[in-house]
């Protein structure tokens, strides 16, 4: 199975322009990002996708592979469906993409190869990690992405709201009762599903959580979630660059 990484990096941002080339402990976001990435020993071709001349020459500069992409890409799936169309025009193939978020510095290697084992599972269409809410204040956060699964392991809904809802259970004791995930940014697909989801249209629900993995479940398309034991760290203001700074490079 030949697995293609792909960081899609974008330098405009509302809450956070030229986020992948601030600096983080001496180093870029991207080029921390693609360096944790190149750990993983199930990739067999990883690159950056981005829109920008400034982050596709630094990616150069620090001997990373770099696509350059078009800019009107509502999502990364999408741009990551283009790449995918660059490289089959060279003769270049992969059974399973990960689209990987440009804004985790500290991404696992072991995180990547979990998403790729379970499509050792026949008929696995789309993979994704999850982790146990360990704070409170994660639990009722917007900005924190909580997901339930069936009983063999697939997606059944994502929330910004608190899932499994607790009736008759005051608030308080909410995470003494249940064990509540949340959700990780990453996604791993097989190549045909990227491309016939890259096609789809935005869905009710996707538009009422502005959760683009609800267009998918709506769709009938399944996404198996793995339990992972790292946590996302995400940067998408400057507030949390400062506090990951302060917390990393001591």
């Amino acid at each position: 199975m030949k697995v293609l990484g792909i960081i899609p990096s974008r330098y405009a941002s509302t809450r956070f322009p030229g986020k992948p080339l601030v600096d983080l402990c001496g180093k870029t976001m991207i080029e921390r990002v693609y360096e944790q990435c190149s750990a993983a020993g199930v990739l067999d071709y990883l690159v950056v996708a981005t829109d920008d001349e400034r982050i596709f020459q630094h990616v150069k500069r620090f001997g990373g592979e770099c696509m350059m992409t078009k800019s009107d890409h509502a999502n990364g799936t999408s741009r990551c469906n283009e790449v995918v169309s660059l490289l089959e025009k060279q003769q270049q193939y992969y059974d399973v993409v990960i689209n990987i978020q440009g804004d985790e510095p500290f991404i696992e290697a072991v995180q990547l190869e979990q998403l790729v084992e379970l499509f050792d599972e026949p008929g696995t269409q789309i993979t994704s990690l999850i982790n146990k809410i360990k704070h409170v204040d994660e639990l009722w956060s917007q900005n924190v992405v909580k997901a339930v699964r069936k009983l063999n392991g697939e997606a059944l809904y994502f929330s910004r709201h608190p899932i499994p809802f607790l009736r008759d259970v005051e608030r308080d004791q909410w995470m003494n009762r249940e064990v509540f995930y949340k959700h990780l940014g990453l996604y791993a697909f097989r190549t045909d599903v990227l491309r016939e989801i890259s096609c789809l249209r935005t869905a009710p629900l996707e538009m009422s959580e502005k959760l683009e993995q609800l267009r998918w479940l709506e769709n009938g398309y399944q996404i198996k979630l793995g339990v992972t034991e790292y946590e996302g760290l995400g940067i998408d203001t400057p507030e949390d660059l400062t506090k990951l700074i302060n917390n990393a490079c001591e």
